[in-house]
């Protein structure tokens, strides 16, 4: 698959087939993805690769301090504390467009707590990529992570696997560091799904749209 056409057909799927990601299709997405620029080769990226046993016993623990009420603690600030133009619009239109693609209404909040909880189950997927870094590092490694986990979903796209990065798989961190056995030193970025898409799932028809290039570029050319 040529990287236009993978930049196009990647997308955050949500519903996955009942079929095993071997070991060796892991490792062929993370060795063309750790191809990624970082400043100065730095590298920031650590990667634990979940399945199995491990996967159902963090997201059972993880659902279970949802269902307690036990709030989330991201190791960072991942949204704005008040949202703005346009960016609230955007956020809104996204959610009724998901919950409408469900068929789950405004007003039902059971079923959207239900929804919400399937975040905390990477959606079914057989792998879950947790993805840290060190804390001590800064801003710049941040980015260079962003490309690194671009690299991931095109690498794995580009293989017939789907992928949903997902900051709500780093929302209770330290019962992800306890399992996996991680230092506190090390901040926990966010969670990817990782499988087999099921396409037949009505939520993976749902896409959101993108602005007009005009909207956020200009060319500078006198």
């Amino acid at each position: 698959m040529k990287t236009l056409d993978a930049l196009l057909e990647r997308k955050s799927v949500r519903a996955y087939l009942d079929k095993t990601v071997d070991h060796a299709t892991v490792t062929a997405i993370l060795e063309h993805a750790k191809h990624a620029p970082s400043g100065v080769n730095m590298q920031p990226w650590r990667v634990c690769i979940v399945s199995g046993s491990m996967k159902k016993r963090i997201e059972t623990q993880v659902i279970q301090a949802f269902e307690a009420g036990e709030k989330a603690r991201m190791d960072y600030r991942y949204y704005p504390p008040r949202w703005e133009e346009p960016y609230r619009s955007r956020r809104k239109e996204t959610g009724l467009q998901m919950y409408k693609t469900l068929g789950i209404g405004r007003e039902d909040k059971a079923a959207q707590a239900e929804q919400w909880k399937a975040n905390y189950r990477a959606f079914d997927a057989p792998v879950v990529l947790y993805f840290f870094v060190d804390a001590a590092l800064e801003k710049g490694s941040w980015l260079d992570y962003g490309m690194f986990l671009q690299s991931v979903m095109l690498a794995a796209t580009s293989l017939g696997l789907g992928s949903c990065p997902q900051a709500a798989l780093a929302e209770y961190p330290d019962i992800v560091r306890d399992a996996l056995g991680i230092a506190s030193d090390k901040t926990l970025l966010c969670g990817m799904a990782l499988g087999y898409e099921d396409k037949a799932a009505p939520i993976n028809g749902y896409r959101t749209e993108r602005v007009p290039l005009e909207s956020f570029a200009a060319f500078y050319d006198a």
